[in-house]
């Protein structure tokens, strides 16, 4: 069974996070959104809403499983015997950032690391720009599914 992981902190979840799982999905047998706790950042949305936001928007796929973790990502696939971390590139600085991260991962652990370009249509999204958005009372609900809302 090929297990993979795609970890973030989803605040929020975005049209470019959507696109990469929905793609991925169908690359493994089991699909984990794992949402990184890191009690030194502040988040937008609480860690319930962004668990929920993702849960809501795959809960019709059965392949997919939301959940969430403390400390290193390699930690977490070794207690679960996952083998893949899965992420998604929209630009080549994110490239040079994800390779180090793989790099890195693949010393402490036998992990190998799967690589998505975003789609075109939503490379130019980010979890920043949709909370500006947010933050300054723009539209933001073309930049995250439906399963966002902010109060």
């Amino acid at each position: 069974m090929k297990k993979a992981i795609f970890p973030g902190s989803f605040d929020p979840i975005t049209l470019g996070h959507f696109d990469i799982i929905k793609r991925g999905v169908k690359l493994f047998d089991e699909l984990i959104i794992a949402i990184g706790i890191n009690a030194d950042k502040k988040y937008m949305f609480s860690l319930d809403e962004r668990k929920k936001f993702i849960e809501d928007c795959f809960k019709d796929e059965p392949k997919i499983k939301v959940v969430t973790y403390k400390g290193l990502t390699v930690h977490f696939c070794e207690k679960n015997n996952v083998d893949f971390i899965l992420r998604g590139l929209r630009n080549p600085a994110d490239f040079e950032f994800e390779k180090a991260i793989a790099h890195t991962n693949r010393d402490l652990a036998p992990i190998e690391t799967v690589f998505l370009l975003t789609s075109a249509n939503t490379s130019y999204i980010s979890s920043s720009i949709v909370r500006d958005v947010i933050r300054n009372d723009g539209d933001y609900t073309k930049l995250v599914p439906k399963t966002v809302s902010v109060k």
